[in-house]
């Protein structure tokens, strides 16, 4: 690990004076379970370190008649045991919980888990986010993409977003708050998400001096809400495939539905096809099934990562199937 300065700011004003223009010139330190793998791998180094775990402000989560309001800096752990969230918003609860183990729920924080770059071994082993070679040849289309994108994958990024928190908000509607010298803004989680074109662009519509500060996420309004993943190991793993499912029945058929899958493109992807095919039907095996179909009907293999699309068909039958009886418990 390269030396680096460090600075614990007492409140966000100082914190947002404290980070650069560049993103070289410092980095947030949070929860740090994926800042500070990236700096001991030397694929990251930022020369100074911004401790903002003792702003107030960025903690804390409510319920309330306007929605859940997450703070950047509450925990997954706090997220999954939270009582209202529990009881209001099961599904988040239950997703967070399945995150990794209680060593890493305790420590990385909502604002990281969104933020988290990816997982990539090209990426982790110093090729870049793009993955090229000294002669700007991309690696993964030729080389080992067991675990990259079957969807969004024309190029150059190939990568999947490493969140499994992030398809569960798109779905839930989530919009992120973001603070920096020009002052706030919000975006919608689903555009917060980019696919880069080069190695100078981010996959994250963040500017180097700018901090998530929280999430907000409408209120449920009895709407049915499922996700599915499947991994290789039930604990400590990233899923292979997954899918969130949010739907609004109307006299037992689908009024409006959003279906988001994750480990499968650059971003969070968004099945129009999928929704499209469930709305104004009642959910059966056999509707379920298309839809599913109709959200990986555009995947395309990268040569070796071709079974993902049976596993993100199958995330998302299941996810719709789960929904439609009764959501996450």
């Amino acid at each position: 690990m390269r030396a680096f300065e460090y600075a614990s700011p007492a409140n966000l004003d100082q914190a947002l004076r404290l980070l650069g223009n560049a993103w070289d010139d410092a980095a947030p330190l949070a929860g740090g379970t994926d800042l500070l793998a990236l700096m001991k791998d030397d694929i990251f180094s930022p020369r100074r370190l911004v401790n903002i775990k003792e702003i107030g402000p960025l903690r804390g989560i409510a319920v309330s008649k306007k929605g859940l309001r997450i703070g950047a800096l509450a925990t997954i752990e706090e997220l999954s045991s939270n009582p209202n969230v529990q009881s209001s918003y099961p599904v988040i609860s239950h997703t967070a919980n399945e995150i990794a183990g209680p060593q890493v729920r305790n420590m990385a924080t909502i604002g990281g888990n969104l933020c988290q770059r990816p997982r990539c071994w090209y990426y982790r082993t110093g090729f870049g986010l793009l993955a090229k070679d000294e002669k700007g040849t991309p690696l993964i289309p030729n080389g080992d993409n067991r675990y990259h994108a079957i969807l969004g994958n024309s190029g150059p990024a190939y990568f999947v977003s490493p969140s499994t928190l992030a398809p569960l908000f798109v779905a839930l509607g989530a919009v992120v708050k973001l603070a920096g010298p020009a002052g706030k803004r919000e975006v919608p989680l689903e555009k917060f998400y980019l696919i880069p074109k080069s190695e100078t662009e981010r996959e994250h519509d963040l500017k180097p001096n700018e901090l998530v500060t929280e999430i907000v996420i409408p209120p449920l309004s009895g709407a049915k809400a499922a996700t599915y993943e499947v991994r290789q190991k039930e604990t400590m793993d990233w899923p292979l495939a997954l899918a969130a499912v949010v739907l609004n029945m109307k006299d037992g058929k689908v009024k409006t539905a959003r279906v988001v899958m994750g480990a499968v493109a650059p971003i969070p992807w968004r099945s129009t096809e999928a929704e499209e095919s469930l709305i104004g039907k009642a959910v059966t095996e056999e509707v379920a099934q298309s839809a599913a179909s109709a959200a990986v009907a555009n995947a395309k293999s990268l040569g070796r990562n071709g079974y993902k699309i049976q596993l993100a068909r199958v995330a998302v039958k299941r996810a719709i199937m789960t929904a439609v009886n009764g959501g996450m418990k």
